[in-house]
């Protein structure tokens, strides 16, 4: 993570607390270069210099409330992981999925930052930020693969390689669907009810289960949904 400079750590956690989310908010509604930190200052009631001595510059403001924003996803991912390794590897995707949806909900901000570095070409350390998420993504999903294979719940011949990456796709755009109309594809999945959210991840879930499951991995699932 990128590390704020002392005098922000010898703020009281209040003021360190108001000042991550006043830049949140300002970054995640105009984007990094839209980004002023004029307006940020203003509506915290600092003085402008105060930013810089605590982060250096925009740059190290940007990737410290970035990082400490992916650091709470990072986390309730951890927690699923952690706890479901006994779990099936279809309950611990769903539960990953649902993670996923109820963050954006609690977070809905932090989401629309992800979505501005995802979409916006002008930040100029947008590889690196987005090559770091790629990465722990493929590091979770594999991790949850490796213990689906030793279980014997995957096909033999499956390259898990390959599998992360159609994985992290799928479950990144259903996210992503949440919150951007137009991928939805008049699919009703963009803003839809719990109960639609829900019957969407149970749905794909199973698809992903025929595509990469063993076969007594598939037949064990219908059993348990007829």
């Amino acid at each position: 993570m990128e590390k704020p400079l002392t005098t922000f750590q010898n703020l009281s956690k209040a003021k360190q607390d108001r000042i991550t989310e006043a830049a949140i908010n300002e970054f995640s509604e105009k984007g990094y270069a839209g980004a002023s930190i004029n307006a940020l200052v203003e509506s915290l009631g600092i003085a402008k210099g105060s930013i810089f001595q605590y982060f250096g510059d925009k740059k190290g403001l940007f990737l410290f409330i970035f990082n400490k924003s992916t650091e709470l996803v990072k986390e309730r991912l951890r927690v699923i992981r952690d706890q479901t390794k006994n779990d099936t590897l279809l309950s611990r995707l769903e539960q990953s999925l649902n993670a996923g949806v109820y963050f954006i909900q609690d977070h809905p901000l932090i989401h629309k930052l992800y979505l501005k570095v995802l979409y916006d070409s002008r930040i100029p350390f947008r590889d690196e930020i987005l090559l770091s998420l790629r990465s722990y993504s493929f590091e979770y999903l594999r991790s949850l693969l490796d213990t689906a294979k030793e279980k014997g719940e995957l096909r033999e011949d499956l390259d898990l390689d390959k599998a992360c990456f159609v994985l992290d796709a799928v479950l990144d755009r259903f996210l992503q669907t949440q919150t951007i109309r137009h991928l939805d594809a008049e699919l009703g999945v963009y803003k839809a009810d719990e109960s639609v959210i829900a019957s969407w991840i149970h749905d794909i879930v199973e698809m992903i289960n025929i595509g990469i499951g063993s076969q007594s991995s598939c037949q064990s699932n219908n059993r348990n949904t007829n």
